[in-house]
């Protein structure tokens, strides 16, 4: 491919171009923040508040009105800022997914974010990336384009002309271009279209589904008691105004809405505290899904290994020996590899070459390419085509030694030596390579590499140890109940070396590519109980372990960063993608990224998602218990005919309200994992949030708090007490209660006392603040007045 002459936009052009054109921005949605606002007013407990705020004005209880507008805004306030907080904490990680894209300016290659390029910039684009704007193609070689986002159409399009158009939103399954950025933002075909990811619904997680569910039967369970507490009520009284206060009196304190709070809270903050262990969260729905995680699909390179590739030894073929890199008698086969590779390398296999050949301080000026053919086939080699300055010709490949093999005449016994080197080497751990010359009599060459016959000139083995702390990764996957499987496109004997290396249980046991696609869906599925290698494995392989794993019910996480990966990762329940070297497509297609490349993050990650799965439990856990003595001091004492039966009113229950939700929200989410996350099994995601036992619990705490608190309430009415000092009692009861679950409900798996040890700076903070607003809740005439609080 010809690079171009230009030196691209100047400063002042670009400028000038962005004024015209605009910025490469699609328009975002209506404004995020309004949106908060209007979904918090239209929630259920603020309609209640508002209803409840005019009554109390028609009966010109002007004093309990402005409390409920003054509680309606606070309400409102808490509701709209942890949301606004959760969303900030969602748009700081998407921020860091933005792709950039290499750029001509002022005749200097620079990576810039793509939302900077403007009309008329001159753009670099390689395999796996995304095309960020619409352009037109200066240059390309063998460029293949996933126009399906567009289109529908699965099939990749061949676009290798000048003049020909890319557009934005696509992607690059092959090759690589030179373009001009023809339209930004909304003039791209994706903006007119009105394309906007945002804008997908996305389907709800189990858990969502599962709070949504218990939310809704809550909120039935509140317009049943609204309207038998109105009745009962307005039969006693006659009063339709006081009726419907008591009413939503019982509403409200049935209806948990803090637990939806809860659980976007806890969702958005944990996958932000995520990020500071080098996790990247895209989607934090995923977090409910790491927590449940039972298997976990790791390819070799780069993950397992270190992608710090060095050429170890040679096999020449033409002397039946194996070398060392630096042997004059490789030189001919080193040269041949080099050519066969890019002429600027990124793939660590290819840098790897170059650096033997350049040991060597041979020049290959003479040489000039004709025809590239790109790395391909079921068994992958790629082969470069050059013309000598003598006119010659030299056909170079290199590639998976079953292609090259398998086209290079050779006799049966040529083969069984090739093929024992070829075991020993891979027995060693190193990545093995068959290295080729084409023969082609025509002078025609071939739209395919398949057509040519190779001279086999030997095997290349690069050494890719294991990283350091991969041994004790795989240690703690296992210890957590996760199993392991490794995913390879390398040949078997090498694989099956590594996974000895690291650990990987079973790893004498290697399934093929070939023999996945001679077993039905039944047979793999057993195979997949018990093997944890799998090697010359193609895209297809390994989109189909996922959904057969899926099927067998398992949640998988799996780790991909090429091209090539995207189906796969999308398919996986968990898809992880490499912040480094991973290819923008395998990023897109994830929904958790590992910023350095590092597997120990996803360790982190599944430790996290455990923790925060425990502390939303316990969370909701809370709110269960502390909502049935509320329910049962607003309806008991009306139902059984006491006294005084209206012990609370509106103004008590959202008094209550807004103690309980920061509660659960901030302090619950803010609490440190137990240590022993990483030593339990997963949990099984079809198990409902809570045992009936773990609920039964909950329940039973509830009744006991407010039978203790009814009982009190009954004795003082017995002796004598009148109305507000019964209701100070249940009140100061009530609030003290709280604060007692505050410390008992922060973890369910270890004593009460040793709960107590653990450092959560919230805790003191929200029981201080609570003390505080009690006390003067007791002792300032006002507040008593207003709440109508009597001490004894």
């Amino acid at each position: 491919m010809n690079t171009p002459d230009s030196a691209g936009l100047s400063s002042t052009q670009v400028e000038t171009s962005r004024s015209l054109h605009g910025s490469n921005r699609l328009s975002a949605k209506a404004n995020q923040n309004l949106k908060i606002i209007r979904d918090v007013v239209t929630e259920p407990m603020i309609l209640l508040l508002v209803a409840t705020c005019t009554f109390y004005f028609i009966l010109g209880n002007v004093s309990e009105g402005i409390i409920m507008l003054g509680a309606i805004i606070l309400v409102s306030g808490i509701s709209v800022f942890q949301q606004i907080r959760s969303e900030k904490a969602v748009n700081a990680l998407h921020k860091l997914t933005s792709q950039r894209t290499l750029v001509k300016r002022d005749g200097v290659d620079q990576k810039l974010p793509s939302e900077e390029l403007v009309v008329g910039d001159l753009i670099y684009l390689s395999e796996g990336q995304q095309v960020s704007a619409d352009a037109i193609i200066v240059s390309a070689t063998d460029l293949s384009v996933d126009e399906s986002i567009l289109t529908g159409e699965s099939v990749p399009v061949v676009k290798n002309n000048a003049g020909e158009p890319l557009f934005s939103g696509t992607s690059l399954v092959g090759g690589m271009a030179w373009a001009t950025v023809t339209a930004v933002g909304n003039q791209t075909k994706m903006g007119g279209m009105g394309i906007l990811m945002d804008s997908i619904t996305k389907e709800k997680t189990p858990l969502q589904k599962q709070v949504d569910h218990f939310v809704k039967q809550m909120a039935v369970a509140g317009i049943l008691a609204f309207v038998v507490v109105c009745v009962v009520n307005y039969l006693k009284s006659h009063i339709i105004i006081a009726a419907l206060l008591n009413g939503l009196t019982m509403a409200m304190a049935i209806l948990p809405e803090e637990i939806p709070v809860a659980l976007s809270t806890f969702m958005a903050l944990g996958a932000y505290r995520m990020l500071k262990k080098q996790v990247l969260v895209k989607h934090p729905q995923t977090i409910e899904a790491l927590g449940a995680a039972t298997v976990i699909c790791v390819d070799k390179t780069g993950t397992i290994t270190e992608n710090k590739m060095q050429v170890s030894e040679i096999f020449v073929w033409k002397n039946r020996q194996l070398v060392k890199p630096e042997s004059e008698l490789a030189d001919e086969l080193i040269k041949v590899a080099m050519l066969a590779s890019e002429a600027e390398p990124f793939d660590p296999m290819e840098k790897a070459i170059h650096a033997s050949w350049n040991l060597r301080n041979n020049e290959t000026a003479s040489f000039q390419v004709i025809k590239e053919y790109p790395l391909g086939g079921i068994h992958p080699m790629m082969t470069h085509v050059y013309q000598e300055s003598n006119g010659s010709r030299i056909i170079a490949t290199k590639g998976a030694p079953e292609g090259i093999l398998q086209k290079s005449n050779l006799k049966a016994s040529e083969m069984e030596t090739i093929q024992k080197s070829l075991k020993e080497m891979a027995a060693r751990g190193h990545r093995v390579l068959a290295i080729g010359v084409g023969i082609y009599e025509s002078e025609s060459l071939p739209e395919n590499q398949d057509a040519f016959t190779f001279e086999f000139l030997g095997l290349l083995a690069l050494n890719d140890p294991p990283k350091a702390n991969i041994p004790e990764i795989i240690s703690g996957f296992y210890e957590a109940g996760i199993a392991v499987k490794m995913i390879t496109g390398d040949y078997p004997d090498t694989a099956a070396a590594i996974g000895r290396k690291i650990g990987l249980q079973n790893s004498d046991e290697v399934l093929t590519g070939n023999a996945i696609d001679k077993l039905t869906d039944e047979e793999l599925t057993l195979r997949l109980k018990t093997v944890s290698v799998f090697a010359r494995v193609i895209p297809e392989n390994k989109l189909r372990i996922i959904q057969l794993l899926k099927a067998s019910g398992e949640i998988v996480a799996m780790t991909g960063d090429g091209v090539n990966d995207g189906p796969a990762l999308k398919a996986a329940h968990i898809g992880v993608s490499m912040g480094k070297r991973g290819s923008e497509l395998a990023r897109s297609a994830s929904s958790l990224v590992l910023i350095n490349d590092d597997l120990s993050g996803m360790l982190a990650a599944v430790a996290s998602g455990r923790t925060i799965y425990k502390n939303l439990k316990n969370a909701i856990r809370y709110i269960i218990t502390i909502h049935l003595p509320l329910i049962s001091i607003v309806t008991l004492p009306l139902l059984l005919g006491w006294k005084f039966p209206e012990l609370f009113t509106p103004i008590h229950v959202i008094f209550l309200e807004l103690l309980m939700g920061p509660t659960c929200s901030i302090v619950f989410e803010n609490e440190p994992a137990h240590g022993n996350e990483m030593h339990e099994p997963p949990r099984k995601s079809t198990v409902s949030l809570f045992t009936w036992r773990e609920l039964s619990y909950s329940l039973l705490q509830g009744a006991i708090i407010g039978g203790i608190i009814l009982s009190m309430v009954y004795v003082a009415m017995l002796q004598g007490y009148n109305e507000n000092i019964c209701r100070t009692l249940a009140f100061t009861a009530l609030v003290i209660s709280n604060m007692l679950l505050t410390l008992t409900g922060r973890s369910d798996s270890m004593p009460f006392l040793e709960s107590l040890k653990r450092k959560n700076k919230l805790v003191p903070i929200i029981l201080s603040i609570t003390t505080l607003l009690l006390i003067i809740l007791l002792t300032v005439p006002a507040a008593m007045n207003l709440f109508g609080f009597e001490l004894p």
